[in-house]
């Protein structure tokens, strides 16, 4: 006699799980279907999401794309089970790469992969990720659910985004030709560490001896865990508004190199950067990061945003305007520094004390 139970594996028995698939798509329609916008209707289902230029109002468009992750601060959130915030980091890691061209966020896709689906967890992630999207003026249109039994050690994740925007031909930043020895710098304050630099993070408190649900020694009424996930800011309604005023030069987004490394990127050849450390007082997380391990600045600054998470150029009897632009959005933005004269590659020279 033959036994049939020999050969009625499923795919569930295998570890994958398409109810808690479909469960998770049903969970967060809802949520998605929400951040619709002229151009999507932000359904989910398709094979593909649909976007109309045309009916977003473009006349000549170019299209700007940025794909990114959230890195291992996914680790600490899947640590504490602290999921509300890294959809924002997710969405902001993208979105702000390319509003700093000009661009205006369109539509995202995302893509949570397991070793086995948390719909529970993967629900508040992804409900995270819409309300940022909403913030953004941006459409979740789709995205991509993994479950991949032996990849993933059990509980843990991984998420990656893909944003698409656009900008009328002619108004892509960095406009490098329009700048000028003297034309002011100007920092828009970060909300923290953001989404770089936590295996460095993760590194320090390791060595700190503290547990993520210790409290926060810099932040009163929190604890470490919570403090140090706090989301990455969202900038594209406030950098819009400054770009709306016709005075910006250029726009850097402050990621991983922190200002060392990104400020250069939206400089032309023969300018520098002289940037005043006086000139804002760092959250107060990065003074704990730099004394419970003894990072030098010069590091810091290399490896965090240190307070200034996007910083735009324009020239000097407009930079009032622009600073107003930022505020007026809900953003702190201040005079940090100007272009001086250079020697070749662009580059960033510091002055004054970061107030670590």
């Amino acid at each position: 006699m033959t036994d049939k139970s020999r050969n009625s594996l499923t795919y569930k028995d295998a570890g994958v799980d398409i109810d808690a698939g479909e469960e998770l798509v049903a969970r967060i329609a809802p949520a998605a279907k929400a951040t619709r916008r002229p151009g999507s209707d932000a359904a989910l289902g398709g094979f593909g999401g649909l976007f109309d230029l045309k009916a977003a109002g473009f006349k000549d468009p170019v299209l700007v794309a940025s794909t990114d992750g959230v890195g291992t601060k996914l680790k600490i959130a899947i640590e504490t089970r602290r999921f509300e915030g890294i959809g924002q980091d997710l969405v902001a890691m993208c979105v702000n790469d390319i509003v700093v061209q000009g661009a205006e966020p369109l539509f995202f896709l995302d893509y949570y992969a397991s070793g086995k689906l948390d719909v529970d967890a993967a629900a508040v992630v992804i409900e995270g990720i819409a309300r940022a999207c909403k913030e953004s003026g941006c459409a979740l249109i789709g995205g991509e659910t993994a479950e991949m039994p032996g990849l993933y050690a059990a509980g843990d994740f991984d998420l990656a985004g893909f944003t698409v925007g656009a900008a009328e031909r002619g108004h892509i930043l960095p406009k490098t030709g329009e700048m000028r020895e003297g034309d002011v710098v100007i920092g828009v304050a970060s909300s923290g560490v953001h989404s770089n630099g936590y295996s460095l993070v993760r590194r320090v408190v390791e060595q700190s001896g503290l547990a993520f649900d210790a409290p926060a020694p810099f932040a009163a009424d929190k604890s470490l865990g919570e403090a140090l996930l706090a989301p990455t800011k969202l900038y594209v309604k406030s950098a819009l508004a400054a770009i709306r005023s016709g005075h910006v030069k250029g726009l850097a987004h402050i990621t991983g190199g922190g200002i060392t490394e990104n400020l250069p990127r939206c400089l032309p050849d023969g300018l520098d950067a002289e940037i005043n450390l006086d000139c804002w007082t760092p959250p107060a997380v990065f003074g704990w990061l730099a004394r419970s391990a003894g990072i030098e600045t010069a590091e810091m600054l290399r490896t965090f945003n240190c307070g200034v998470g996007l910083i735009a150029i324009t020239d000097l009897m407009s930079s009032g305007h622009v600073i107003d632009a930022f505020q007026e959005s809900g953003d702190k933005a201040m005079r940090i520094g100007h272009l001086v004269r250079g020697g070749g590659e662009a580059k960033v020279v510091y002055t004054g004390v970061l107030k670590l």
